[in-house]
């Protein structure tokens, strides 16, 4: 008992020699001491390092509060204690658009006991998937970490903060889970309306696959994707994707639209943004340091342009223009997050470019049901006028008094006749009569009741046409002649028990097999048939070729 109450002292007095080290200079306290049933214990990680910056861009060489946007080279002091001896992970949060970096470890002595380098531009391996963090076996002790950082430009101020391993592996996993899966939408749905544009040959879908394929290319580079499985280290893939693909999307907004018709002074107000922001390419070239600022103004100015455009024809009573305000209203609102924020407080892992990362993909999912509702649009619109056009056909087919099909039908149908085909044609004895002394009325009753009492004894056996006037004319595909025959006969009889006594007709049959063309065949089912009329012989013919007259007195 007296030997565990003297440890226990003795921990208490090394924490307070401790505390009176940290308060004499000032030092980040990486792994506060706390005594808890005789055992000593580490606080929380991740802590962020509260060091200086100095800007070695100027000369002479100055100390800053906080790392302009503009990039440069600069080097970061911080001093760290390690309570505990163990792995440790040096990281920056809040962005990861860095071009290069270098880890310096100095201990007590000033000499320097670890090191590490990384960033988009290095070629130095990290050990961390889509991540710059560098990891260090550190024992017990003072250090002094020096961090120099050189980039051209930054989406926002970095800041190191240190984490123990086991903590770092697992709190990069949903960031990291967050990107692939926010890429893997961009190339789906960049990859289909791509193909889409192509095959429809349409500016609207084009565009989209532009613009989704500019972010897809930005936040490949900015989060390390491209770099780590590519290889690719050029670092302003990370802005020059999203200056290009900003003008995309104000192409976009106006092929979706329709502006240049609907909207001609919105139309003239979009090429005025896309000059503009062909202007801002052009500065970015010049002056690189500044694209990534250029880039921030490019996106402002097609949130803008989308919003006014999605507002005016909207209140004009533009239903797609409708669906594409409430798509734009949330990608404005996180986009608009995404560009002005400074940082990401207290979370280390997730970082600014995440934020555009997820209001981008909420623009390309809510635009793809824009895109949809508009085929789906297209689609009712085509399938209305196919109807229509189909109804226009079957006008254009159908004889309007009797509703039978008619010439045009007619003609259509002798294209296409098989070998074995037959044509009958029919001329109804007595309509001129039955006009002269009855009217045109009663004329037409004849007719509609010759037509319905044939067509209803054919069947499905032959085809009953009206060619106009009192000319009528039978298709049979397979040739039942016989069968034809006998159905004029039985209707010319049902004609006569419904009054029509004067009523009579005429026919000639001619098959297919016995001619050269169609042409020949409806030439020779017609002179048989006038041959018969003048004959004026009643009954029907033994021979299937023959012609046939029935006259009910």
């Amino acid at each position: 008992m007296h030997r565990l109450a003297l440890l226990r002292v003795n921990a208490v007095l090394a924490f307070l020699k401790l505390r009176a080290q940290v308060m004499a200079r000032p030092v980040l306290v990486l792994g506060l001491l706390a005594w808890s049933g005789g055992a000593m214990a580490a606080l929380a990680f991740p802590v962020a390092l509260q060091g200086a910056w100095t800007d070695l861009s100027r000369s002479p060489v100055q100390a800053i509060e906080r790392l302009p946007t503009t990039g440069g080279t600069f080097e970061h002091e911080a001093t760290l204690l390690i309570a505990r001896g163990g792995r440790y992970v040096i990281d920056f949060r809040h962005g990861a658009i860095l071009g290069r970096f270098e880890h310096r470890l100095l201990d007590e002595q000033g000499r320097v006991v670890a090191q590490a380098s990384g960033g988009l531009t290095s070629s130095d391996p990290g050990p961390f998937f889509l991540r710059h963090g560098r990891e260090f076996e550190l024992a017990p002790g003072h250090y002094r970490l020096l961090t120099r950082l050189e980039s051209p430009y930054f989406i926002t101020p970095p800041q190191p903060y240190v984490d123990t391993l086991d903590h770092y592996r697992q709190a990069i996993k949903p960031g990291n889970a967050l990107t692939l899966l926010c890429l893997g939408v961009f190339i789906g749905l960049g990859v289909f309306y791509a193909v889409l544009a192509v095959a429809r040959q349409r500016w609207t879908e084009g565009l989209y696959a532009a613009f989704i394929a500019g972010n897809l290319l930005y936040n490949a580079s900015g989060l390390g994707v491209a770099h780590e499985l590519l290889g690719i280290r050029w670092f302003h893939l990370s802005s020059a994707p999203i200056l290009l693909s900003n003008m995309a999307y104000v192409g976009f907004v106006m092929a979706l639209l329709r502006l240049r018709t609907t909207a001609p002074g919105l139309y003239r107000l979009g090429l005025v943004v896309l000059l503009v922001m062909a202007s801002m390419a052009a500065v970015a070239v010049w002056w690189p340091n500044w694209a990534m600022e250029l880039c921030r103004a490019g996106v402002g100015a097609f949130l803008a342009y989308g919003l006014a455009a999605g507002i005016l024809r909207a209140r004009a009573g533009d239903r797609l223009a409708r669906s594409y305000l409430w798509a734009n209203v949330g990608f404005a609102i996180t986009g608009s997050v995404a560009i002005t924020l400074g940082g990401m407080g207290e979370l280390n892992t997730i970082v600014v470019e995440h934020v555009g990362l997820v209001a981008v993909t909420i623009e390309v999912l809510l635009l793809s049901l824009v895109l949809a509702f508009q085929f789906g649009e297209m689609q009712r619109a085509t399938v209305q006028a196919l109807a229509r056009a189909q109804a226009n056909l079957r006008l254009a087919h159908t004889d309007s008094l009797t509703g039978l099909p008619n010439r045009h039908a007619f003609t259509d149908g002798l294209r296409t006749l098989p070998a074995q085909a037959s044509l009958t044609a029919i001329d109804l004895d007595g309509l001129k009569d039955y006009n002269d002394r009855h009217g045109h009325a009663q004329g037409d009753r004849l007719l509609r009741a010759f037509g319905a009492e044939l067509a209803r004894r054919l069947d499905d056996c032959a085809i009953l046409h009206r060619l106009g006037g009192d000319e009528f004319a039978v298709i049979a595909p397979r040739g039942d002649s016989a069968a034809v025959e006998k159905a004029v006969s039985a209707a010319v009889q049902a004609l006569r028990r419904e009054g029509f006594v004067n009523a009579g007709a005429s026919w000639g049959t001619a098959h297919l097999s016995e001619v050269a063309s169609v042409d020949e065949l409806h030439q020779l089912a017609d002179s048989r048939m006038y041959e018969h009329k003048r004959q004026g012989r009643t009954g029907r013919s033994s021979s299937s070729n023959a012609a046939s007259h029935v006259r009910v007195q």
